[in-house]
């Protein structure tokens, strides 16, 4: 783990936030709450920035970065995080997210609050970790990526029914992609030999924890220079019980489930599938191409 010690806690540094108005409720009393605390810890009032349609994040972080920002606060979901840590990668600024949406993922993993006023205080106290960041086509992600059924259920989950019921929603959408035709997929990992499979979904981690604290992958670390790489290839409803069932029993091998790892990770398939990165979904392809970036995001974590 690479991290920095907790003695940024006595400085006082410059800081930006990063709101999606679309995610977040009560902005003003959440700019209010947020500015008080950072002047009463003795750092300059943030600057405050709103993302849009057309930009969610990313040029509003690589505009904080330029003006000086050592910290950055992000308030919305995953997508809003995941934009603004396309303009942090490979920066000295540290990502500081407070949660908000449905989702929240990187937060969950990393052990960072949903109550907003401890996530800021955690960005006081000065603790930072290096976390890996996977690039696809030009565009990073710090969860997990995926080409399949998962992309597609993202893709499918109502706007409005994730509002009511959060990641039940997900479940829904699922469900109705059980049936659908599998994928014949090449996977190439590293130096490995090739793996040669009908798969539903391939995914590639950077952490293990999923929505509702269902921990797919156990062993993934955010700081390890490499990637979990899992292959699901169920077959019939009686293969996804299966699955299901050793992921939340915690089996060491999860039938159906195979599991690789690597820094360089290739999956090709004999035609073009939907794609997510930490949620988003981008354009099909044939091809998720994967390459880590080793310890390219500060992220603001607790290490008391």
């Amino acid at each position: 783990m690479t991290t920095e010690p907790a003695a940024r806690a006595n400085q006082s540094q410059r800081s930006a936030v990063i709101v999606n108005p679309n995610r977040v409720t009560g902005v003003d009393e959440l700019r209010a709450a947020l500015d008080q605390q950072v002047i009463d810890a003795g750092w300059p009032v943030p600057v405050w920035l709103e993302t849009t349609a057309e930009d969610p994040g990313t040029g509003q972080a690589r505009q904080a970065v330029a003006d000086g920002a050592e910290v950055v606060f992000v308030a919305g979901g995953d997508g809003t995080v995941r934009a603004c840590i396309e303009g942090l990668a490979g920066t000295d600024a540290a990502l500081a997210v407070l949660p908000g949406g449905t989702g929240n993922l990187l937060a969950g993993n990393l052990a960072i609050p949903s109550k907003t006023a401890d996530g800021v205080q955690i960005a006081l106290d000065g603790g930072r970790q290096a976390v890996d960041v996977g690039e696809v086509d030009g565009q990073v992600f710090a969860v997990m990526a995926g080409m399949g059924l998962d992309a597609a259920m993202v893709d499918d989950a109502p706007t409005a029914l994730k509002a009511r019921v959060g990641a039940l929603a997900y479940v829904y959408s699922a469900l109705k992609h059980l049936a659908d035709n599998e994928m014949r997929v090449e996977v190439r990992v590293d130096d490995l030999p090739v793996l040669r499979r009908r798969a539903s979904s391939v995914l590639v981690a950077n952490v293990g924890q999923l929505q509702g604290g269902v921990n797919l992958l156990p062993d993934a670390e955010p700081d390890s220079g490499q990637m979990e790489v899992a292959v699901l290839a169920p077959r019939n409803l009686g293969h996804w019980v299966q699955l299901a069932l050793g992921v939340l029993l915690r089996r060491k091998r999860v039938p159906n489930m195979e599991i690789l790892r690597g820094s360089r990770i290739v999956v090709t398939s004999d035609r073009q599938h939907p794609r997510q990165l930490d949620g988003d979904v981008i354009e099909p392809s044939d091809t998720l191409d994967v390459t880590v970036r080793p310890g390219a995001l500060w992220v603001c974590v607790d290490q008391s």
